[in-house]
């Protein structure tokens, strides 16, 4: 199987491409779904230089901040590579993961309008006629942004930030799991337990059920994920 070609459009002109070029690479790698084959994915200077329509200067600067944010690794004379992580940095990654986005949780219950917990229902719509394990994409695109929702209602931006650079190994390793072990299902019925508890503004019990529900994907990548070795 093929690599996942990178998806980036060319810069704006208007501010400066060091900047540009950084937020458009960090945005497509986040985007890759790095773990879904054996190969590892490597990135041309040559290649982003042309989709980018730059000079390899500031691409180049780009990729040195990326490589010192864990993004990527420069090795001489073989290339550029996405990093990816091994079981347990996945298993730990989610594990702090949890630890954030319960705490997100909290602040939702706690601040969070009425009308921005129902917009979380809405994420789940399609899903009420339907089996989530027979649309299993779809729902896993659901399932993504209402974990990054929890992260973006709270109005933290310390914690979107420290989990902006968890997302890329978390999105992918949610991506590839949803479909195991009935994990979608459950999902469902742990996302609107979720909801529920952030409507009643049960603090403790929001908090509780975001950590549980996390941690469960940091057991299911312990016990099923032994490819990431």
């Amino acid at each position: 199987m093929n690599p996942p070609p990178i998806n980036v459009q060319p810069l704006d002109t208007g501010s400066t491409f060091r900047a540009q070029a950084y937020h458009a690479l960090k945005q497509a790698i986040s985007q890759m779904d790095i773990y879904d084959h054996n190969e590892e994915i490597r990135l041309e200077e040559r290649q982003l230089s042309e989709l980018l329509g730059v000079s390899r200067t500031p691409i180049r600067e780009a990729l040195t901040l990326l490589e010192q944010e864990g993004f990527i690794r420069l090795q001489p004379r073989r290339g550029i590579f996405v990093i990816r992580k091994t079981k347990a940095e996945i298993v730990e990654m989610i594990q702090v993961w949890a630890a954030l986005e319960s705490m997100a949780g909290r602040m939702v219950a706690t601040q969070a309008t009425d009308e921005d917990i129902r917009t979380l229902w809405d994420l789940f719509r399609n899903f009420e006629m339907r089996n989530p394990k027979e649309h299993v994409n779809e729902y896993s695109d659901a399932n993504i942004a209402f974990h990054k929702s929890i992260i973006r209602l709270s109005g933290s931006k310390l914690i979107q930030e420290m989990t902006d650079n968890l997302f890329i190994h978390i999105r992918a390793i949610r991506k590839l799991t949803i479909g195991q072990d009935n994990r979608a299902e459950r999902s469902i019925h742990d996302h609107k337990e979720i909801i529920k508890a952030l409507e009643r503004r049960d603090v403790d019990q929001a908090e509780q059920l975001i950590r549980d529900h996390t941690l469960g994907l940091a057991a299911h990548v312990e016990k099923h994920c032994d490819f990431l070795e």
